[in-house]
């Protein structure tokens, strides 16, 4: 492995005066890489890597409930992706404004695909849980109880419930001229009717909309007293459905299936002053819930006289129609996790790990002043960076606190502590993106709160995002003032620290924090350019940043020096960097790419790619922590708060930060190795865009995260 320089000199300064627009370099190269030949489809590859997600459902490694969640999962990220991307596709046709991606391919012929692949893995999806998931959670006693097996004791009990709990909020809508058809929510659950007879207003239109009320669970597990073996769970469509004809006293139900459609939810915002944001995003929450619909899912046995009505109605085509053999909402099932106990069940709990400088009570300002600390979540803890912001806040010593925040959790202790900091007089500025995709309620739930505290809040820049995440306290020690910043890879969620990987760095190098403070300088006031010494910064010279990282890799290749990149992301989409990426594997790098999701390069291309292999790496945990090694690079290893996509290098707001402390870096590019040389939960992108899963040999190390969890956390 190499070895990492010490010293720490490189400053990548570029003229960011603009924004950088991945223009192509000057270079002449033989074969033309931009060619569509070269590039994956953005929306294909994502679809190729939730079936990844999908193949974890039928993965018996794992235990019974996570391959549940695995399959829920699936259908989480199927509902976003026709929410944002086929939406943006649609969008393109319905305003006559295609233009071909990367790869060539018009909207119009990406979606057919699509909607051809997503059938054929809904279908796959469903014959899992039909055929193998419920069978063996039946065996385990957890039972998912369809209505036709009810006995009279269950069947009384339901009665009951519905006149209880579902009677008194439903609103079924029969259909005439005074009841045109309801703008339906967003994924809500419903059911269409058909009627037959009259109702006491002499109407008989014949039609008939249910919609389940979204104030009760979808999953209702039984009473003890009911059945007392074991846990049992009925759906609230099998309720409705079963006691649906109560609804409409003295007419005959012929026909009653559940439908749900999905909606465009990408919000649109025109470019309003800034103190309007919140207000017109506000309005605009609201409008999610009822943008043009994407995708129609009923019940297999729905006949087409309904589902030509439905589609007509949501104006969709035949192959936007999706029928499934079981729950419209599957994703709902989430909810077992919870009314269930059964650890045997589930990924064995663990302990993250915690080095002792940053142990509960320890001073972290002098363990960070002392030396860098270095964290990798979920398998070392995310607690120190609270306590920092806690201890910070009591701190008389501290000064001031400036924190960038786009996803945190629920009730967010970290919210808490900058609020406590504000009101012990603190100078707090906190930069909330309310942008953040379905995040932006609780988003603009805190910005409420920090203000009413004292803090200032600002929300970013109009037109960019602000994806960086970094937090930076100013310290009195002594007669100086000193800077201690944090900076991540994830985002300041306690919740997904525990889910997600990610690095953290804290640290009080005198340049570093100086970067960080010129960073949110130029976010909070106004100037034409800053010219940070060691951070690269989007949307002004990141791409290009980068691109000199590579072309220096290029070089040394073509010089006849060993030459390497190793690079980790979420997603691999931008065409510039590509490009680059091209032009060093022809030149003799070698290139290892660990790419979780979308990854529009193609490796292994005879005289283009060659150099290049890209491995996709699914498991307990979400793949998330960015990093790039280049080994004749100053610093040769950085963490970045951005993947290597266009609306990351130029319309975000985010940071690239060096390893400075040789040992971090060194220890980086360890992990980085298990990764590369991990068979098991791995799989690897060949010439003809398949992702082959690699098989473990009987002697092979556990996967990658279980190999962490063994090294770093108390399992």
């Amino acid at each position: 492995m190499a070895q990492i320089p010490t010293n720490n000199t490189l400053e990548v300064v570029i003229d960011n005066s603009v924004p950088d627009t991945g223009a192509e370099s000057d270079e002449a190269i033989e074969l033309d890489l931009s060619s569509s030949e070269f590039y994956e489809n953005r929306e294909l590859s994502f679809l190729s890597f939730n079936l990844r997600v999908l193949e974890q459902a039928k993965n018996q490694q794992h235990p019974l409930l996570e391959r549940l969640i695995f399959l829920l999962i699936y259908s989480s990220n199927l509902d976003e992706f026709y929410e944002i991307r086929v939406s943006g596709l649609k969008k393109q046709l319905d305003f006559g404004r295609q233009r071909p991606g990367a790869d060539g391919k018009y909207p119009e012929e990406t979606l057919k695909e699509i909607h051809e692949q997503v059938r054929a893995a809904l279908g796959e999806q469903y014959r899992i849980l039909n055929d193998e998931l419920l069978p063996s959670l039946a065996k385990e006693e957890i039972h998912f109880i369809h209505r036709s097996k009810w006995n009279d004791e269950l069947a009384e009990w339901t009665k009951q419930y519905f006149v209880e709990e579902v009677v008194p909020v439903v609103s079924p809508l029969g259909l005439d001229p005074a009841h045109p058809f309801p703008r339906l929510v967003n994924k809500s659950l419903n059911f269409i009717l058909s009627l037959e007879g009259k109702d006491a207003f002499g109407r008989d239109s014949g039609l008939a909309i249910v919609p389940a009320p979204r104030s009760l669970p979808r999953l209702i597990k039984v009473p003890k007293e009911i059945i007392p073996e074991g846990d049992n769970f009925i759906f609230l469509s099998s309720v409705i459905h079963n006691y649906v004809d109560e609804f409409f006293p003295g007419m005959s139900v012929k026909e009653c299936h559940q439908f749900r459609v999905t909606r465009n939810s990408d919000l649109e915002m025109s470019k309003v002053e800034i103190e309007d944001v919140a207000s017109a995003l506000q309005g605009e929450l609201h409008s999610r819930r009822f943008g043009a619909a994407t995708k129609l899912e009923v019940g297999k046995e729905c006949p087409e006289e309904l589902t030509n009505f439905l589609l007509e109605r949501f104006n969709l085509s035949e192959e936007e129609l999706f029928r499934l053999d079981g729950p419209v909402n599957l994703q709902r099932l989430m909810a077992v996790t919870s009314m269930v106990d059964r650890p045997d069940l589930q990924f064995p709990k663990f302990s993250p790990g915690l080095p002792k400088a940053l142990e509960e009570d320890s001073d972290i300002f002098a363990a960070v002043h002392k030396e860098d600390q270095f964290l990798l979540h979920p398998y070392e803890s995310f607690t120190p960076i609270i306590d920092w912001v806690r201890q910070a806040a009591k701190d008389p010593s501290v000064l001031s606190i400036k924190q960038t925040l786009y996803r945190t959790n629920e009730s967010s202790e970290l919210v808490e502590a900058l609020v406590e900091a504000a009101r012990n007089g603190k100078e707090v500025t906190v930069v909330i993106e309310l942008r953040a995709r379905f995040d932006e309620e609780e988003n603009m739930n805190f910005a409420s709160i920090l203000q009413e505290a004292g803090a200032v809040v600002v929300y970013g820049v109009m037109g960019y995002k602000t994806h960086a995440k970094m937090l930076l306290f100013v310290r009195r020690v002594g007669n100086h003032l000193t800077r201690y910043a944090h900076l991540g890879t994830g985002n300041y969620h306690r919740k997904n620290s525990l889910l997600y990987t990610d690095y953290s760095l804290l640290t009080a190098d005198e340049v570093l924090c100086a970067d960080v403070h010129k960073v949110f300088q130029q976010i909070t006031g106004m100037g034409k350019k800053i010219h940070p010494k060691l951070l690269i910064h989007a949307p002004f010279n990141l791409r290009k940043g980068l691109v000199k990282l590579i072309d220096q890799e290029k070089t040394a290749a073509l010089e006849g020096n060993p030459a390497r990149i190793i690079a980790k992301m979420n997603a691999l989409t931008d065409p510039a960097i590509i490009k680059e990426l091209y032009a060093a594997s022809q030149a003799g790098v070698k290139i290892d790419l660990i790419v979780r999701g979308t990854c529009c390069l193609k490796p292994g291309l005879p005289k283009v790619s060659e150099n290049i292999r890209v491995i996709s790496v699914v498991g307990r945990f979400l793949e998330h922590s960015r990093v790039y090694f280049f080994l004749n690079a100053t610093h040769q290893v950085y963490c970045s708060s951005a993947d290597l996509m266009e609306r990351n290098l130029s319309n975000r707001i985010e940071v690239c930060f060096p390893i400075l402390k040789k040992k971090h870096a060194n220890r980086i590019m360890e992990e980085m190795e298990i990764y590369l040389a991990s068979p098991a939960q791995t799989w690897e992108l060949n010439v003809e865009g398949e992702y082959i899963e690699r098989v473990p040999e009987e002697d092979s190390p556990a996967d990658v995260q279980n190999q962490l969890l063994n090294k770093l956390a108390t399992t």
